[in-house]
């Protein structure tokens, strides 16, 4: 069996990832797919925490811009961040009762604060739970680059970066307080593509993979 080089992690599930090729909603076979991933990297004796967004059902900034209240917008998010973990549980369930070692705890509902956003709960549980990485999936993205490679055919992947440089350029990871509790306690992050072969199983075993954001190149 594959060796891990992580034993405790902290996985943030974009809410965008599970929706498949739809505008919306959760596609299952997609959350099937995510859900033997984990399974995976569980009989690789790693303990697994989960935060995991709503913008596939609700997306806060959009409502606050079309005249919505900011504090009600965020709340509304946090309910959707809670049907993803609902969906999510009850496919992880299926997929790893069978396992007789290993954990895997899903975080719901952001850190229940407004103002704040799935990002910064994953940076706040991972240092709860003393992960050891914060492994961050973006969609259709294979990591970090020097503008949204979806938008911009010029921008170049970047694969190793400090986070003092990701606040400084600022680069579209994750918002800035998540980044600055992760670089207060030296958490590193690995961004990449959810969706790319083995991706997960990759990075926990350190593999080079996506885009790794740390105190040094």
């Amino acid at each position: 069996m594959a060796e891990a080089k992580y034993r405790r992690i902290m996985l943030k599930l974009s809410g965008e990832a599970l929706r498949g090729g739809h505008r919306a909603g959760i596609d299952t076979p997609t959350l099937t797919r995510i859900a033997g991933q984990i399974k995976r990297v569980v009989a690789m004796g790693v303990g697994v925490g989960i935060v995991v967004g709503g913008g596939n059902i609700w997306r806060g900034a959009k409502a606050e811009a079309d005249g919505m209240e900011r504090v009600t917008a965020d709340y509304a998010g946090m309910l959707a961040t809670v049907i993803n973990a609902l969906a999510l549980q009850d496919v992880l369930e299926s997929a790893i009762r069978h396992l007789e070692k290993g954990r895997v705890v899903i975080f719901a509902g952001g850190t229940g604060n407004p103002y704040m956003t799935a990002d910064t709960a994953a940076a706040l549980r991972a240092i709860e739970i003393g992960a050891e990485v914060l492994l961050m999936t973006k969609n259709n993205v294979d990591g970090i680059y020097t503008a949204d490679p979806r938008k911009d055919p010029s921008a170049k992947k970047i694969d190793r970066i400090t986070y003092i440089e990701v606040i400084r350029k600022r680069l579209a990871v994750m918002d800035t307080t998540a980044l600055s509790l992760c670089m207060d306690n030296k958490l590193p992050i690995i961004v990449f593509d959810l969706e790319a072969k083995d991706g997960l199983v990759h990075a926990v075993m350190g593999k080079t993979i996506g885009t790794l954001v740390s105190s040094e190149i």
